[in-house]
């Protein structure tokens, strides 16, 4: 139903859409980042190695590298981009982990910020023309913590996004969000 849904509006955005017909293959978004010079694909319980082939089938001009994902959801469960050369990364063994296996895998190297709770660094990161670097990240009153983190993000206008009750349900920000960069039509 989530895909027939999202299809419908992608398709009324006249965006290109790609579906993978391979029923061997498995891909979630949660486990997509890309970084705007790559992808990184989590090979976690809802994504496998076939799903991450047919990404780089599609991708063809970027490069996409696999990250296991153990102790988690998805990849983006514990990381997320946070600005355009930085990577926000958990404190746990596991994104850390994760994080040095990207890093050996690309040729660019990202600058990072870790935060000390893992679901905080799942933020979302937008360059927003009249107002330049925007990022929502969890609220201080979530992970106080990692807020302060964010908070040192001066270039940033940072919005505060509390995501309790989402987070019950496995919802992270990332995923309960599709960013579409298309020219308004005035």
């Amino acid at each position: 139903k989530q895909v027939e849904a999202m299809k419908r509006v992608l398709e009324s955005l006249n965006l290109n859409i790609v579906e993978m017909v391979d029923e061997n293959a498995t891909l979630d978004g949660g486990d997509v980042l890309f970084t705007g010079r790559e992808f990184f694909v989590g090979l976690s319980r809802r994504t496998n190695q076939r799903g991450a082939e047919i990404l780089a089938d599609t991708f063809k001009d970027y490069a996409v590298s696999t990250v296991p994902v153990h102790d988690s959801l998805h990849l983006k469960s514990f990381c997320s981009m946070a600005g355009p050369n930085l990577i926000a990364i958990g404190s746990s063994e596991a994104a850390q982990k994760a994080l040095k296996t990207m890093q050996q895998m690309s040729d660019h190297r990202y600058d990072k910020l870790t935060v000390p709770d893992d679901a905080a660094a799942n933020c979302i990161y937008l360059n927003i023309p009249s107002k330049g670097h925007v990022l929502l990240h969890r609220a201080p009153e979530e992970f106080p913590e990692s807020a302060k983190v964010f908070e040192k993000l001066k270039d940033h206008m940072l919005i505060p996004i509390a995501n309790t009750e989402l987070e019950k349900v496995d919802g992270s920000l990332t995923c309960c969000s599709v960013l579409i960069n298309k020219a308004s039509e005035l």
